[in-house]
């Protein structure tokens, strides 16, 4: 039985900058060489909405954004696409997140599998909701 977590953008964003070296980031992405990564279809147009913002501000070149998807595009991550709408909206009333956030938290709810974030109230909704978050992050919340 292959174990899996839920990774939010906000760990990819990291590993795809060169600036943004992060320990508990690199952690999670250490974790990918033995678990796979469950995502929300939402994840895909988050990370590349971090690029292109990236391209668009200089902070990288065409070439280097174009090498990142190639990068994103072999990473072994699983897509969901049974989204409970209502779910997310209720954790996003209650824990007074951004609906993008509460999707990765009704995902990991759903699947019983850990968050791997790196958004502080993304991570105690999670712990709130009994949700253990990747080792990386202890220490977040």
């Amino acid at each position: 039985m292959v174990t899996c977590f839920v990774l939010d953008a906000s760990v990819a964003a990291a590993w795809l900058f060169d600036d943004e070296d992060n320990p508990r980031a690199n952690a999670a992405l250490e974790r990918l060489e033995t678990e796979l990564a469950l995502v929300p279809q939402l994840w895909h147009l988050e990370v590349r909405s971090a690029l292109i913002g990236a391209e668009r501000r200089g902070r990288m070149r065409a070439d280097e954004v174009d090498e990142c998807l190639r990068r994103i595009e072999e990473l072994p991550v699983e897509t969901d696409t049974k989204l409970d709408v209502g779910v997310s909206f209720a954790l996003a009333r209650a824990h007074r997140l951004p609906i993008y956030d509460a999707t990765y938290l009704e995902l990991a709810l759903r699947a019983d599998a850990p968050l791997a974030t790196l958004d502080k109230a993304q991570a105690a909704a999670a712990v709130a909701e009994g949700r253990m978050l990747v080792e990386a992050l202890d220490g977040l919340v």
